[in-house]
């Protein structure tokens, strides 16, 4: 048995989850999200406590069928906050002139290179600048607003030293120490 796969999903009021074969399409005030399931292996099925469930159609399950049954749980339970409440990344820019600014559909950097750095974000993303130095990245799609914060921090990763560059908020640096006389 998984621990994460026979816990059940609790669906926020305002939520709707529809079943259609491997297809589960939810709905709520964030916006709208598909996800597919094997359903040769797993069955879906929202009970009258408004909670989901997913099981294993097979009773004796094998080493992968149970792994697979925590990641589908996972990404269910993603794919319900994200439509209900909604994802959400903090990235802080740590430097002399580091700056970022929203440029029309392009997010405008300016991280000690020669030049800016324009860095374009899909149409499902919303990012706000609050300060100069503070990103905010909301997005339906857990995996997608990761991804494009991994991508911003890509562009001026931590150094260890001085401790420059773009990191999540809460993010720990090991910093070192300088050279010596």
């Amino acid at each position: 048995m998984s621990k994460i796969g026979k816990k059940n999903i609790l669906l926020p009021k305002d939520t709707t989850m529809k079943v259609e074969g491997d297809k589960i399409t939810l709905n709520g005030p964030k916006g709208n999200k598909s996800l597919f399931i094997n359903q040769k292996v797993f069955s879906c099925k929202v009970n009258e406590n408004n909670e989901a469930q997913i099981r294993p159609i097979n009773k004796e399950t094998d080493n992968k069928t149970q792994l697979l049954w925590g990641t589908y749980r996972s990404l269910i339970n993603n794919a319900v906050i994200g439509v209900s409440t909604g994802h959400e990344k903090i990235l802080e820019l740590n430097g002399v002139g580091f700056r970022a600014n929203l440029k029309g559909e392009s997010l405008n950097l300016q991280i000690g290179f020669s030049h800016d750095v324009n860095f374009k974000f899909p149409k499902d993303i919303k990012i706000t600048v609050e300060k100069q130095t503070t990103i905010k990245i909301n997005g339906v799609d857990k995996e997608l607003v990761s991804k494009i914060a991994s991508d911003i921090k890509s562009l001026k990763p931590v150094e260890p030293y001085k401790g420059k560059g773009i990191k999540e908020k809460n993010q720990y640096v090991l910093r070192k120490e300088g050279k010596k006389k």
